[in-house]
């Protein structure tokens, strides 16, 4: 997946959402309580995700580590 990343965190409602390319048609598929991926609607292809209670999974917004509930393939990235 190529593009730009957009992060949105909305403080009130403690939710994040993180995109590529958060312009192009998609659609929310609920995958466990309170996480949201984001699907292209022509290719299936995940281009985003939304953690609903984000502050409360992350416990310390210093050091974030969250269990993903999908691969994250980074090793095609070229700078």
């Amino acid at each position: 997946m190529k593009g730009k990343m957009s992060i949105y965190y909305d403080e009130e409602g403690d939710y994040l959402e993180i995109f590529i390319e958060s312009n192009r048609p998609n659609y929310g598929e609920d995958i466990s309580l309170g996480i949201t991926i984001f699907k292209d609607e022509e290719t299936d292809e995940v281009i985003g995700i939304g953690i609903l209670n984000f502050r409360k999974k992350a416990k310390s917004l210093k050091d974030i580590n969250l269990n993903l509930p999908f691969d994250v393939n980074f090793s095609a990235l070229k700078v």
